[in-house]
């Protein structure tokens, strides 16, 4: 399955695609703020956006100008690449990462290895016969073949007026190793000045090896970033039984088609979206719905990529196949949601991008002050501090502290259930202090059924039964889909209409034979003066104070018939809104329904504040009352009547049940219909924001505390002066240390 996320725009200049590329080569955050910056500089390219942690590049282009093979070679051209224009470019990215993972491993590996006696001829056995040569001849390999790619993609950033962290390392060894090849073949030159010919062909291999190894740590850490990703590429099969021709055959998934008639065995995963033809099975579909009863399924029902069929077989017809699926959309929505960067990022970024330059001007500044006040030793004092700066400065863990944070954080929230579309939503949710919630699908179950069924006049003929069917029959909203089941229990058939009319917050009307005839709402039997019998008035009264919903049918002078409507509150509501208001945070229920029904429904579950018989523009304009009082508004909805109040709030959450319109605009889907993922997505983005805090505070300590000290400034205080070989340990370190911190949000409780 592609993951490969493309979205087309209209503009005025042509057509603007959206896609993301797998990025390979990359090996620190400047190199990703190198790889943007080349990309943003190519013909056609509007925007683009790349991300360290997962290895992808967001690009927006003029399809018509520009050809990915472009994007291709621009990035290329400073030694990095993209998987463009292949079947699985995932699977692309994922082969080219664990051979460069085996790479990196056997680099590390060997430069170990031969670091060691280095380091002991360095340290215990500096006067032995032919030691510097020994260290000589081992450390040249070590820095110039499994230390190569330093140099080699250093000369490329070079080419372009670019640096990044292999800048620092291939100037730091290369200078080491430089200075200590002269003091090895013309010891004299120093001796004839009364000073010794030191060497450090050690710190040069150490510094290799220890950066090596901090790359294979960090790479290993990483890959297990995207674990939650992983898992959800787990849950489709590679091959599926398709019926053709009447014969039974396993092909690959990647050739299914729509239309196509497939096969399911007892406790096979159900390979695309479709619909029953035969048989019947119970599927668990908690990994899609998170509800964790099976449901059953027989001809007609729908099933979905990525559910597991139990104990029965059967057959179906392929409506959705490849990145259509529901499972694709997820996956890619987890996928763009961990590539997304959140506000606080973008200053990093800007301080990755000039964080290089900066550390080789502190370097020159280094060697330019030791030379200076460095006495009789300046030379070797300026040299070795001035590349123990470049050694120990960090830009990677910089770069690493927010996406790696970001990636664990929406990849826990996928194995929640909770859908992150983006990390400024996720970096937001922790400052929510009012979330306003729907009360139809959202607080209730969105399942309502009707309990009463009151004729003003008993024994009503059967066309008013047919006229009430009919016009609920053509109305959209769930409270008519529950007076159509009710009605055809009775075997009832529709009519034919004069006209019909759907009114807004109200209801619908409709004629028949010249006669008008209204179903809805107190209001729209109010607005045209339709007379209400006391009869009536007590059934709908009680109704209402049971937490029922009224609807009203009625011709043009007085109600015909009223109907009870109940909607069964959902059993972790009341739990999942006192949680919230235990944190402080106020919630707030609007629905269309009336003032009683209101007050019942929020009794039962403990809330304090409600609005009843709210327009869906008025749900809009709350959003912003609110926000105007200086409040953080998370807004939960799951039908098209909430998507203009959605798309308002400061924090965006649909009910994955709800209408596609509504998770289309939310920044966060729950794909169960449990409320207490809402304090679980508040309590994940405290814990997410944490994290980067924590990952940025060590990242920024580090380097503002380490290169200070490699520069030497403890030395009129105590003498102190920092090995290289310790600085470059450090350095690799304390990436490591921040791909480790994010790591431990995948077992924190939510």
């Amino acid at each position: 399955m592609s993951t490969a996320a493309i979205e087309v725009k209209k503009a005025a200049n042509g057509q603007y695609k959206k896609e993301t590329f797998p990025v390979l080569e990359m090996t620190c955050a400047a190199c990703a703020v190198s790889v943007e910056s080349m990309l943003k500089s190519t013909a056609g390219v509007k925007d683009a956006r790349v991300n360290y942690a997962n290895q992808t590049a967001s690009v927006e282009y003029d399809a018509k100008q520009t050809k990915p093979s472009d994007l291709q070679n621009s990035v290329r051209a400073i030694g990095y690449d993209l998987v463009v224009d292949v079947e699985d470019p995932q699977a692309v990215q994922e082969e080219a990462q664990r051979k460069h993972y085996d790479a990196v491993k056997q680099r590390t590996i060997w430069s170990i290895i031969l670091s060691i006696p280095v380091v002991v001829i360095g340290m215990f056995f500096m006067d032995m016969p032919y030691g510097t040569y020994i260290s000589m001849v081992l450390t040249a390999p070590v820095v110039f073949y499994f230390g190569r790619n330093f140099f080699v993609n250093a000369w490329k950033q070079a080419r372009h007026g670019k640096a990044n962290m292999d800048t620092l390392v291939a100037l730091s060894t290369g200078i080491a190793f430089v200075f200590s090849v002269f003091n090895t073949f013309f010891p004299d030159f120093w001796h004839t000045k009364g000073m010794h010919a030191h060497v450090y062909f050690e710190a040069a291999a150490v510094v290799v090896a220890f950066i090596s190894l901090g790359k294979l740590l960090e790479e290993k850490a990483k890959s297990n970033t995207s674990s939650a990703i992983k898992k959800l590429m787990g849950l489709q099969p590679k091959t599926v039984r398709a019926i053709i021709d009447g014969v039974e055959q396993e092909i690959p998934i990647a050739v299914v088609k729509v239309g196509y008639k497939l096969q399911v065995r007892p406790g096979e995963k159900i390979p695309v979206d479709g619909v029953v033809l035969s048989g019947s099975s119970y599927v668990d579909e908690s990994m899609i719905s998170g509800e964790p009863v099976a449901v059953e399924k027989k001809a007609g029902e729908k099933v979905f990529a990525g559910t597991i069929n139990q104990k029965g077989s059967f057959q179906f017809e392929a409506e959705k196949v490849g990145g259509d699926t529901i499972l694709a959309q997820i996956i890619k929505m987890v996928q763009q949601a961990q590539g997304s960067k959140a506000p606080v990022q973008k200053l990093v970024d800007k301080i990755a991008g000039i964080f290089v330059p900066i550390v080789i001007g502190i370097a020159i500044l280094t060697f330019i002050t030791w030379m200076v006040i460095g006495g009789d030793n300046a030379f070797t004092y300026a040299l070795l501090n001035s590349v123990t700066v470049l050694v120990i400065a960090c830009p990677c863990a910089l770069g690493l502290a927010t996406p790696t944070a970001i990636m664990v954080g929406v990849g826990k929230g996928a194995e929640n259930n909770i859908l992150i579309k983006d990390a400024e939503s996720l970096e937001l949710a922790h400052k929510v202090n009012a979330v306003i919630l729907d009360k139809t699908g959202t607080i209730t179950e969105g399942k309502p059924v009707v309990t009463d069924f009151e004729w003003s006049t008993p024994g009503a003929n059967s066309i008013e039964k047919k006229i009430l069917f009919t016009l609920e029959s053509q109305s959209e909203h769930p409270l008519a889909e529950a007076v159509v089941n009710s009605l055809k229990s009775e075997v009832i058939n529709s009519i034919t209409l004069d006209s019909f009319e759907s009114i807004t917050a109200r209801g619908v009307k409709g004629s028949v034979d010249a006669k008008t005839y209204f179903v809805g709402n107190r209001k729209l039997i109010d607005e045209n003066n339709i007379s209400v019998s006391n009869h009536i008035l007590d059934l709908a009264l009680k109704s209402q104070s049971e937490a029922k919903t009224v609807v009203y049918f009625s011709d043009t002078k007085s109600v015909l018939a009223v109907i009870a409507i109940a909607d069964k509150i959902k059993s972790t509501s009341k739990a999942a809104i006192n949680s919230l208001q235990k944190k402080g945070i106020d919630v707030y229920m609007l629905t269309g329904d009336n003032e009683q029904t209101a007050k019942a429904v929020a009794s039962q579950v403990g809330l304090k504040h409600y609005k009843a018989e709210v327009l869906p523009s008025d749900k809009a304009q709350f959003v912003k009352e609110l926000q105007a009082k200086g409040k953080v508004v998370a807004m939960v909805g799951d039908g098209i009547n909430d998507s203009h109040a959605l798309a308002e709030a400061d924090v965006s959450i649909a009910m994955g049940k709800g209408s596609d319109i509504a998770m289309d605009v939310a920044k966060m889907t729950l794909i169960t219909s449990d409320l207490q993922s809402i304090p679980k997505a508040l309590n994940l983005s405290t814990k997410t924001v944490m994290g980067i805090k924590q990952n940025l505070f060590w990242a920024f300590i580090y380097n503002v505390i380490g290169i200070p000290i490699a520069a030497g400034v403890l030395y009129p205080v105590n003498g102190f002066l920092l090995d290289p070989m310790i600085a470059g340990a450090a350095m690799a370190m304390s990436s490591v240390s921040v791909v480790g911190n994010s790591l431990r949000l995948r077992s924190a409780k939510i």
